[in-house]
């Protein structure tokens, strides 16, 4: 009998949240097994074992143990070809890659908890908001160019993509972290609209997981 797969995951990761989306994308049933990021779980012993670099998510399957939001996704892609998550077309599958890159390295990594906290004590508190701008309207106005010849109803198309996966979190946390004025970005706030009808996403929303608790005052 198969076991069924374990996420390692926290409710306001949004690397956490693009792995939800793609799980539940591909109708894959899971255990959610929280990490509190908050309570510094992540550099607990025995969730080291699994993840050595102390992030989420984490992946078991059986005996192979993924962590990287960016594998996960695409060892899940390759065991699991229902709605799939890359087009044939070479070229509209690479312009996924790069969508979903610009949001993996060049934007949420400057966001993360940690970064966050340091800006905080070191800088101050009303730095952070002046990072988050630089960083995030930097990668969104690149992806506002590289997306423009290839949106229709979500990021490179009328299906739901690798893009889609990585934009909705980022898109969404920014919303609801930082209160992100999106005006000067409006093919990425049409696709944040439809995601708002994506089952699979709002399913993965950080509110909707087992160890929801509020944000307010944590960031």
């Amino acid at each position: 009998m198969t076991s069924k797969l374990q996420l390692y995951s926290f409710f306001m990761s949004g690397s956490s949240f693009r792995v939800r989306i793609a799980l539940n994308l591909k109708g894959i049933d899971y255990e959610y097994k929280a990490v509190n990021l908050f309570k510094n779980e992540q550099h607990r012993p025995e969730y080291l074992k699994i993840n050595p670099i102390g992030y989420v998510p984490a992946l078991v399957d059986g005996d192979i143990v993924l962590a990287d939001s960016f594998a996960i996704i695409l060892y899940l892609e390759e065991k699991y070809p229902q709605h799939p998550l890359l087009p044939h077309d070479l070229a509209k599958k690479a312009i996924n890659y790069q969508a979903a890159n610009i949001v993996s390295s060049s934007i949420q990594p400057l966001l993360r908890l940690p970064v966050m906290y340091y800006i905080g004590v070191n800088v101050g508190e009303d730095a952070k908001i002046e990072w988050v701008h630089k960083h995030v309207s930097k990668g969104f106005a690149a992806l506002e160019i590289l997306l423009k010849d290839h949106a229709g109803k979500y990021a490179t198309g009328d299906e739901i993509y690798l893009a889609d996966v990585f934009l909705a979190p980022q898109i969404i946390g920014l919303s609801e972290r930082f209160n992100f004025d999106m005006s000067a970005y409006p093919l990425l706030s049409r696709l944040s609209e439809a995601y708002k009808h994506v089952p699979a996403i709002q399913n993965a929303l950080p509110e909707n997981q087992p160890d929801f608790r509020s944000i307010e005052g944590k960031i």
